[in-house]
């Protein structure tokens, strides 16, 4: 079974920074495309930014210029990088791998930015 870790959430200021990181238990080539979303409280899930095996990105109109999105192959490892925090970036943070059998989904993680 396909297991994600992820790490690098937390409590930043606005303005701040943070590294998310999801290493994939797998060959991250058995995979078609990664991603990432997020869920705030009372809020449905939403699509952050994609990367897809040719390493083309996609990202949500709210974190274009902010976030980045990239991958390395060698540590099975999608990363995701948010610098400029806002408040409404306050969520779960999930990340994802697309293959031709389904999804496979990390557990979360929370990023809080808050004064």
């Amino acid at each position: 079974q396909v297991q994600l870790v992820e790490s690098g959430g937390g409590l930043v200021q606005p303005g701040g920074s943070l590294k998310l990181s999801c290493k994939v238990s797998e060959n991250i080539f058995n995979f078609n495309a990664m991603g990432w979303y997020r869920q705030a409280p009372g809020k449905e899930r939403e699509l952050v930014a994609t990367i897809s095996t040719g390493g083309s990105t996609n990202y949500a109109d709210s974190v274009k210029g902010r976030f980045t999105i990239s991958r390395e192959n060698a540590k099975n490892t999608v990363y995701l990088q948010m610098n400029s925090l806002k408040p409404e970036d306050t969520a779960v943070y999930y990340c994802n791998f697309r293959a031709t059998w389904g999804n496979a989904w990390g557990q979360g993680t929370q990023v809080t930015v808050s004064s």
